[in-house]
This record gives structure tokens, sequence and C-alpha cells, in this order.
């Protein structure tokens, strides 16, 4: 088998049925669209195009790595810690990409949020500030 080749380009140098197939798939990501169908009529592409592309060609997002962060707590056992700590990053303005939490031993629960920090109205050290006055967060800090 031969080894694919791959080549970051600028997408403006690109013929559009490129932008259109990643439209097209994004569409039906979001759910915006619920069949190939409906997203080439949404995007503006033939059936064939989309077929032919779709599976060589993806966007890139290389420098969104740097816009996350996680957040790591140690949550007590009580209803409504994890609600009232999504409930800060909501007011952040931060997007939550995923969330990891254990099960309680001592009725504690180690949890893990990573977030894009990059529409956030608050800095870091005001969001974990304010993490941290959540009634049941035992201790919050930024992850690697």
């Amino acid at each position: 088998m031969p080894k694919i080749k791959y080549y970051l380009v600028n997408a403006d140098i690109l013929p559009e049925v490129y932008s259109k197939v990643i439209k097209a798939k994004s569409l039906i990501a979001s759910g915006e669209a619920v069949s190939a169908s409906q997203a080439v009529k949404m995007a503006g592409i033939s059936r064939s195009a989309y077929y032919k592309y779709k599976d060589a060609i993806f966007e890139y997002h290389g420098e969104d790595s740097d816009e996350t962060a996680t957040i790591n707590a140690m949550l007590k056992d009580n209803a409504g810690v994890l609600s009232s700590l999504m409930n800060e990053l909501y007011k952040a303005g931060a997007n939550v990409l995923s969330v990891n939490q254990s099960v309680p031993v001592n009725s504690v629960a180690s949890v893990s949020v990573t977030i894009r920090v990059m529409d956030m109205t608050l800095s870091m050290q005001e969001l974990l500030e304010n993490i941290k006055r959540v009634d049941g967060v035992n201790s919050v800090d930024i992850g690697g």
C-alpha cells in the first residue's frame, strides 16, 4: 500500500468545491443536515463531488490546541456540585469540550473538564477563583 502524502494548503487558493465539501461535512456533523443529500444541497455541490472528496479533505484545527485548557477539580459527592461547576464555566463563556469524572471514593470524586477558552469573558485565574467558591469544590487547578 503506497504511503499517503498530505499537504497543508491555504484554503483561499483551492477550488471552491473543497470548501463546500468541508461545509457539507460540517452540516452533517452538527446535525443541521440529516443526510448527505440534504448537506450537499445546503452546501451547493453535487453528491458526486461530495463523495469524491469527503474522505480526502479535512479542515485543519491545529491553531485550536493553545486555545484549550483542562480544569481538574476534586468535588464532594453531593447533588448539584458538578452542575454548579459547569454553571461557572457557562457564565465565564467557556465552551466545554469534554468532561471526565471518576466514581467517588471517600465521598470525593475527581473531575477533569477540557474547555475552549478563546471566548471567555474572565481570566483563567478569575474563573478558578469563582470555581473555588462553589459549595462542594474541595480543590481546583489547571491541568497539563
